[in-house]
């Protein structure tokens, strides 16, 4: 951050800030803050970068409320300043320094450069476990709900300190989400040396190194629930069937991989619902030569899995799931899938690229899917400060649908569309639909007609059924579909596949088999360029067109980035993004 790009900044001015940020380094913090008050108060260019290697300063010299007032100072003088997020994670290490846990938490939640956010979690397991209120930390957790390192320290305090039944109650809800209570890991020396970490980010956490020799193949690992106790060969309609085409996809990738000279042996695992199995697994000592875990698919076997790479420097793989929290702190897991943030994020740039009003109405269904989408989908645009003038569950048929529908003027309690007026034209930006359900897309641009609601529909394409909704479903209005699971069937790789596929398994592929395919041939090439370690994320992309879906990307963490957002145009599925 010493090194500003800016235009109009006098040689003396950039010397004396120059000289300034030298001596925060040096540990000279007073004359260096006398220095950078000077260059503050002249309200230049320099003046945020300059509040905040003063706050900086004085937080190193232990005066944390004087940086904690001047980082207040640069965020309502510059609100616009470009390196806002290092200066937000500074102020909620300061808020942390100070006690003051439910002010540092909302400040962390609005950093969203990935590169602070391993430290955040750091600063978070540092401080957190210093809470011994235990009416306190309840607080904390029903605030925020998904916080592991809150979740983690409360189980703990209850199993010291209460035997109240409905502590304990919670205790076992938090156990079964969070797992149990580990060692701490962080340090008063790591908090420490992070305290300047927006200066110089700290890499996320680091695992044990394997040997980087070069290797002429790579064992993985499988970990799905097989249940080969009760299977019968010919038998497609197994509610565990998806394990079998995702099997069978990677198995097509490991001849892909054999023809481009990369060796993959793959150990099948019948793992399902069962932490026992999973630990027998993975002590047992041939599991000791595993280059790549794919699985486990339940969520305390793959915690097991998880920690297992993490402390042997695997690379473990999921290939279904789409929540963030099964990756974060985990920096050898991956998600083959985005996750539901990421599909909100998506979505949400796209909701940007429409113009138009910045109304919105954001609807879900029944699902616990659908309203997780939905809730990530409107903390997304709530960023991009838009009006969002209805958030509901709908289900039912269309009438149903739009007698839920109770949308405001902005500003005011007139309503223009409710179930109890009659129904006059509306014009929003965009309205978001996210459901499970493929029957519900029908039904909610019915419910919009009937209601006069106008603006595009951004929707999840799990709501339709593409088999048998007709082609004026997807053009009576201006519809984007999150898609993703979109498969270009038009692509010659695809059609190779699907023909490949058909010779040796004799059905045709489902979308597990195309996506067990793409996830083995994508870390498959990886583990053959990088070796045994993830390598740099700036690598960690796909670079060819070969792939079934729409491949890969973890350049920015380690959930998928990919998202296809997809269009009905000259009668077809066309991915727009």
């Amino acid at each position: 951050m010493a090194q500003v790009a800016t235009a109009q900044i006098a040689p003396d001015a950039q010397k004396r800030y120059n000289t300034a940020v030298r001596l925060v380094q040096a540990g000279d913090y007073e004359r260096a803050k006398t220095d950078l008050n000077a260059i503050i108060l002249q309200r230049g260019p320099l003046a945020p970068y300059a509040s905040y290697y003063y706050a900086l300063a004085a937080f190193r010299q232990k005066n944390i409320s004087q940086a904690r007032l001047m980082l207040l100072q640069l965020m309502e003088v510059f609100p616009d300043w470009r390196k806002m997020d290092e200066a937000r994670y500074l102020l909620a290490a300061s808020y942390m320094e100070l006690g003051q846990y439910e002010e540092a938490l909302k400040v962390s939640q609005l950093v969203s450069d990935s590169r602070l956010l391993p430290l955040l979690s750091k600063l978070e397991q540092h401080f957190i476990p210093r809470i011994t209120d235990l009416d306190q930390l309840k607080k904390l957790n029903k605030a925020y709900p998904s916080n592991r390192t809150i979740g983690l320290t409360l189980i703990e305090l209850i199993q010291r300190k209460s035997s109240d039944k409905d502590d304990l109650e919670l205790s076992d809800r938090l156990t079964n989400r969070f797992g149990v209570p580990g060692v701490a890991t962080a340090t008063t020396q790591a908090t420490a040396s992070t305290a300047g970490a927006p200066n110089r980010p700290s890499m996320p956490p680091t695992v044990p190194a394997r040997t980087n020799r070069p290797k002429g193949y790579y064992n993985v690992a499988v970990m799905f629930p097989f249940r080969l106790d009760g299977f019968e060969n010919d038998k497609r309609g197994r509610s565990n069937q998806y394990a079998y085409d995702l099997y069978n996809g990677i198995k097509m990738a490991k001849a892909k991989l054999q023809e481009e000279g990369i060796t993959v042996n793959l150990f099948a695992y019948d793992l399902d619902n069962d932490p026992n199995r999973a630990l027998e697994v993975v002590n047992s000592p041939a599991f000791a030569q595993t280059d790549l875990i794919i699985g486990p698919l339940y969520v305390e076997p793959n915690r097991i899995a998880s920690a297992y790479a993490n402390q042997n420097g695997i690379l473990l793989l999921n290939p279904m799931a789409t929540s963030s929290e099964l990756v974060m702190n985990q920096p050898m897991s991956y998600l083959a899938q985005p996750s539901l943030n990421q599909q909100a994020r998506k979505a949400a740039e796209q909701a940007g690229k429409l113009g138009g009003s910045r109304k919105v109405a954001i609807y879900f269904g029944t699902s616990r899917k659908d309203s997780l989408l939905a809730q990530a989908y409107l903390d997304e645009i709530r960023q991009q400060r838009y009006q969002v003038v209805d958030f509901k569950k709908v289900s039912g048929n269309a009438q149903s649908m739009a007698d839920a529908m109770f949308l405001t003027a902005p500003g005011s309690k007139t309503l223009l569309v409710s179930s109890t007026t009659p129904a006059v034209p509306s014009s929003l930006g965009h309205i978001f639909f996210a459901s499970s359900n493929e029957n519900d897309g029908v039904r909610m641009l019915d419910a919009l007609s009937r209601r006069k609601v106008t603006g595009p529909l951004i929707a999840t394409a799990s709501a339709f059924d593409f088999y048998r909704n007709s082609a004026n479903t997807f053009t009576r209005r201006d519809l984007y579909l999150v898609y993703p699971d979109f498969i270009d069937t038009s692509r010659e790789p695809v059609v190779e596949f699907e023909e490949q596929y058909l010779e040796k398994r004799h059905t045709i592929p489902s979308v597990f088999a195309s996506e067990g395919y793409d996830m083995m041939l994508f870390f498959g090439r990886q583990l053959a360029r990088n070796g045994l370690q993830p390598g740099n994320h700036a690598a960690l992309r796909s670079d060819t067109d070969d792939y079934l879906l729409s491949g890969f990307d973890y350049t920015q963490s380690n959930e998928n980035q990919v998202v296809p957002i997809v269009k009905y145009e000259d009668g077809r599925l066309v991915k727009i993004n």
